[in-house]
């Protein structure tokens, strides 16, 4: 086995996105190849990320194959502009804004590494993109309420769900913080419960429980007897037994039990894991909480990320249209 081909299928391993190995354009030698793993795996730690510039990059490598450049030295500002103009075609400002950062990132890392003379992609501009209100779908309280309510709790599955899900509406819980957890995250301090999440860049967020919390977490915790501190918290099931695995739940599986429970509810509204966190911030700060602390539960770094997942102006557009009287 060639050194290369070792690096590819390492690669593979490593990016874990389905792929066979390294686009051939980026692994036109040993060291192209090595220090494009290496770009992967040492450069980005977060898995998501990963995923995500692998993806984009395994993409722009296709079409290069498709339009004749096999040569990596070869690629040009111009080559990587007309990419960048077909993508605006079909994919959204901020897929592409994506999908360029990958490219510009790994041919910085390139060159750095003397694999490349020059970044094709430094010079290209993405499309403009603001954003002032985020996308993501937000349940009314009451909406949120029905959901939890709903929950079967006669089941450890059913406490746990609910205990998940008051986590990200109560805590502004990330889900793949939430399912990171370990049951020693759940602790008592100064006769309160408190949570610790640990969040994306390594980042370790604690914070006290609302009282309604709480009580989901421990009903759950006691009913499972998850007495193990380094053991997961939120366990996935196995097989329709309702016995819980000593597994961690992961995001599809959260994706999947949402939207079972959204629709025994009855809730219309087309949600997903990050809905609970939108929801929970913009029901704080609508019943008088301040932006700056909202910040703080969120563990954002800047007010204008968590000001993205307010949508109390919604309401007031939905009184000002029921004005029209006819």
């Amino acid at each position: 086995m060639t050194v290369s081909t070792a690096l590819q299928r390492s690669a593979a391993n490593a990016l874990a996105v389905g792929q066979e190995g390294l686009p051939a354009l980026f692994t036109p030698t040993p060291a192209a190849a090595r220090r494009t793993l290496e770009f992967f795996t040492a450069n980005i730690r977060n898995l998501n990320t990963r995923k995500a510039y692998a993806r984009a990059v395994g993409e722009f490598a296709a079409w290069c194959g498709q339009n004749g450049l096999q040569d990596l030295s070869a690629i040009e500002p111009v080559h990587v502009a007309a990419y960048v103009e077909q993508l605006q075609g079909r994919l959204s400002p901020p897929s592409v804004k994506l999908s360029l950062a990958a490219l510009r990132m790994l041919f910085d890392w390139l060159v750095v590494g003397q694999v490349m003379p020059m970044n094709p992609a430094s010079s290209v501009r993405g499309p403009r993109h603001s954003v002032r209100k985020g996308k993501t779908p937000v349940l009314a309280a009451e909406e949120a309420r029905a959901l939890l309510d709903a929950i079967d709790v006669t089941t450890l599955a059913g406490l746990r769900d609910r205990a998940l899900v008051g986590l990200m509406v109560y805590s502004f819980a990330r889900v793949g913080a939430a399912i990171g957890m370990r049951v020693e995250d759940v602790y008592v301090q100064g006769r309160r419960t408190w949570i610790r999440l640990h969040e994306k860049g390594g980042k370790v967020h604690e914070m006290p429980c609302h009282h309604n919390l709480d009580e989901y977490l421990h009903a759950y915790i006691d009913q499972a007897q998850l007495v193990d501190a380094k053991g997961w918290l939120f366990r996935s099931a196995t097989g329709k037994s309702g016995r819980l695995s000593t597994n961690s739940m992961r995001q599809a599986d959260v994706y999947r039990m949402i939207g079972r429970r959204a629709l025994a509810a009855k809730v219309r509204t087309k949600i997903g894991c990050h809905s609970f966190r939108a929801t929970g911030i913009t029901e704080y700060l609508r019943n008088g909480g301040k932006l700056e602390i909202a910040q703080q539960m969120a563990n954002h770094e800047s007010s204008r990320t968590t000001g993205l997942y307010d949508r109390r102006q919604d309401q007031v557009s939905l009184d000002e249209v029921e004005r029209i009287v006819i």
